[in-house]
Parts: structure tokens; sequence; C-alpha cells
């Protein structure tokens, strides 16, 4: 009976002292708190534990050196016309086969108008292979070629050491799929639409220096690779063309991705499961959804995210600044993230993380008291972070009541209202330290509310 009635006594003071030392608004420096949880950092850049950027810039370098001995295969040698009305997909076809089989060659298009149905350049290949493409090349708007596979353009696959540049134009004609889109038109059913450019088990692969507009869906995407540098691209399409994504990471490895402008009507970046060790710099984004990490865990599925760095963006008139997006249901985590040095232009949720999400339109989301896993959000940093957001709520923090987001931290933030006004921020279920000024900045006593909830559970 007495050692019940201690551990009656000790427990208030057991709950509040885990409220007041996990839910406190800290000012301590976060250097030595987080370089523990996180990838460190270099001026601005990443190290992250078996990044390969060595072998990737010696990549750069030995593509340099050897470019000017390389045989050119030309695809208008091979019967393609250039003309802008014909389908030239046979010609490259064959081109590319002699490039493939033979190594040490280019592609090279040429600048002129090549019209293009679905086609898969295909490995594995013999070495050091190039594609300059200087030319336009046109996807087909008949929704009839791509019957065999509904979801690709231009797919380059199964590849090691494959350089693709050139300053031309990869145009997906994506009007018509934009107009059958169900987000267009409600009545009709929601179908996948060809993704313009796919790379897809990848390995020692440079893009760089390449125009990609009005994809039918995802404008490019890379998926399964390994030491990828993405660098120059500029991605356009209309605000309001559906589901457009920029550039989209999926279960890829050390992938650098700088100095491009995108601008379309999804995300500018999304980057989701699989993918760790992701570094974006010098990227300038808007119209569209903002850079995305997420959505994760649809479908209830486990998915993992990790070492993602931010670094150096413009964000102007976008849906989101930077934002971490995950289902209802899902499980696994997304860790060890940094967003830095971002300017924000009239955009509507500039810092937001997501937690709940569903989907609304095909069943109510569940109560949140209901969930019984979420994917676990931890080790997160926002830095240097300016600007303005046109709604009242400049940071959100909508995170699950059984799995509150963990080690997120604000350093140097100041974010206004579009008018000048001060923003709020609106924080639920979260762990948060402060460094230096942040504004805005959550309450204090909604913060411990939550975590006394959270804490309830357990009691």
């Amino acid at each position: 009976m007495a050692l019940l009635k201690h551990l009656l006594l000790s427990l208030p003071i057991f709950i509040i002292s885990f409220v007041f030392c996990h839910a406190t608004l800290q000012e301590d420096p976060l250097t030595s708190i987080y370089v523990h949880h996180s990838p460190s950092t270099d001026n601005g850049g990443t190290l992250f534990k078996n990044f390969n950027k060595q072998s990737i810039n010696l990549l750069s370098l030995n593509r340099l050196e050897k470019r000017s001995s390389l045989r050119k295969v030309n695809v208008n040698d091979y019967g393609a016309e250039g003309s802008g009305d014909t389908d030239d997909s046979e010609a490259f076809k064959k081109a590319w086969d002699v490039v493939c089989s033979s190594g040490e060659a280019i592609l090279v298009v040429p600048e002129e108008n090549y019209l293009l149905k679905p086609i898969r350049f295909s490995g594995p290949c013999k070495p050091n292979i190039e594609v300059q493409i200087s030319g336009t090349l046109e996807a087909s708007d008949d929704p009839s070629d791509y019957k065999e596979d509904s979801s690709h353009w231009l797919v380059f696959e199964n590849i090691k050491k494959l350089f693709v540049y050139g300053g031309g134009t990869i145009d997906g004609n994506g009007k018509i799929w934009w107009k059958n889109s169900c987000k267009r038109n409600k009545k009709r059913p929601c179908k996948d639409a060809p993704t313009a450019l796919t790379f897809d088990n990848c390995e020692d692969l440079i893009v760089e220096n390449l125009n990609i507009e009005n994809a039918q869906q995802m404008h490019v995407s890379f998926q399964d690779s390994e030491n990828v540098k993405v660098s120059g691209l500029n991605v356009i399409a209309p605000e309001d063309s559906p589901n457009t994504d920029g550039i989209h990471v999926t279960n890829t490895q050390n992938i650098q991705i700088s100095d491009s402008v995108i601008g379309t009507g999804d995300d500018c970046i999304s980057i989701v499961h699989g993918s760790k060790n992701v570094e974006a710099t010098n990227i300038t984004c808007g119209p569209g959804h903002g850079i995305s990490i997420g959505s994760l865990g649809a479908g209830k599925s486990k998915e993992i995210v990790s070492g993602i760095l931010v670094n150096g963006a413009k964000i102007f008139g976008t849906k989101n600044g930077v934002r971490i997006k995950t289902w209802q249901g899902g499980s696994g985590s997304a860790s060890d993230i940094q967003f830095q040095n971002i300017e924000m232009e009239n955009v509507t949720n500039p810092i937001i993380i997501n937690q709940n999400y569903c989907d609304k339109k095909k069943k109510p989301c569940k109560k949140r008291l209901l969930q019984k896993s979420a994917i676990q959000i931890k080790n997160v940093l926002y830095q240097n972070i300016t600007g303005t957001s046109s709604s009242d709520i400049a940071v959100k923090f909508d995170c699950s009541e059984k799995f509150p987001c963990q080690e997120i931290k604000l350093q140097n933030i100041d974010l206004k209202c579009e008018d000048g006004d001060d923003a709020e921020a609106w924080c639920n279920n979260v762990e948060l330290s402060y460094l230096g000024h942040v504004k805005p900045r959550c309450n204090s006593e909604n913060i411990f509310t939550t975590f006394w909830k959270y804490f309830s559970w357990y009691i």
C-alpha cells in the first residue's frame, strides 16, 4: 500500500518533468543538438555518409576529356526527318541500338523538330554513352499510341555512365491529357498519364542543360537509380496543368539537383519512398506546389526517406513552400532533413508539415484518435527562411497525436503576411526548439497542451 501511494505521488512530478524537458521552447544553440542526428554541413553543402560526390565529379571530368573521341551517331542518318509531322520513333530506336551496342558513342539529335511515340532506350549498354539533344522532341498527342504503356513517354533504363545534355527541348504536348484529367473534368475517372522523361535503374548518371515542358503528367522522374547529378534544367508547364510535378525522385540514392528553374501545376520537386541523400541547391520554384517530401504512406504502406537537404531556393506564388506530407495510416519515417537559405514570396503555406493527410473525395478522414500508425517525422531543421505568406498562417505543423513530430528546429525565420502584417504559426503535437530570431512562433501553451494529451495515452 505504501509503495502504491509513493507511485501515485511521484507520477505528477514525472509527467511535469517529461513535458518541460521535451516541449519547452529551447533557446540553446542548435548545432550541438543537431549535429548528432543530421547530415553534417559544410558551407551550405552536405557531406552525407556514403554520398558519392567525388565519383560523380570525376565522371563529369572524364566526359569532357573523352567527348572529342566519341563516335557520333546522328538520328537523321537512320531515317529521322525532323519535320515535326512524321513519326521519327523507329529512326531513334535504330540509332540508339548502334550507340548502346558499340559504346564510346553519342546519340546526336540536331536542331530540328522530331515527333515521337513512346520509346524505351534500354540497356545494359557498353560504357560511355551520351545523348546530345539540340533539337525539340515532341510527344505524340494520340492516346492510342500509349496503349502498351500509359505511364511513360521517353524512358532510359538499366544504363551505367549515361550523360544526357544539349540545350534542346523535350515537349510532352500534354494538353489532351490535362483536358481529360479528373482534376479538370470531375465526371471523368482518375487515370495515370505518361511521365515525359524517366530514368529508371541508372547509375552514374548526369542530366544537364535541358528544357522540359508541358508534360502529360510528371516532367522528369528519377527512380531506382544511384549517383545522379542534375543541373541546368528549365521545367515549365501552366499553373493549372494537373499533376505535372517538375522533378520527381523515388527510391534513388545520392542525387544532386542544382541550378534549375521549375514552374508547373504541381510540386516543383517531389521526393518520395526509398530516397536517401538527396541534395537540391539553387532552385527557383514557381508557380506550383513548392518543394515536397511526400506524399508518403499511401495505402497504409511503410515508406522511409532520409538525408534530404534543400539549400538555396527562391519560391514564389506557390501553394506550399517547403512541405512534408504523409498519409493517415502509413508507417516508416522521414528523418534527417534540412531546409535552409530559402526566400519565399506570396506563398500560401511557406512552412508546412501535414502528418494527417487523407483523400476526402474517396472516403472521410479517420478521426485522429483512431489512427494506429503514422510516418514518424524526426530531426528537421528550418534555417534562414524569409519572405511573405499569402495566408495568415505561415508556419503549420499538423502532426499525429500518437506519433508526434520530434526534434523540429527553427533558426532565423522571418515570415510575414503579404500586406506586411504579422503572420501566425499553428502547431499541433510537435517537439520544437528555436534559435535566434524566429517569427512567427508557436504558442507555448498549445505545445504544452498537445504533449499533455500525447502523454495521457500512456497513463
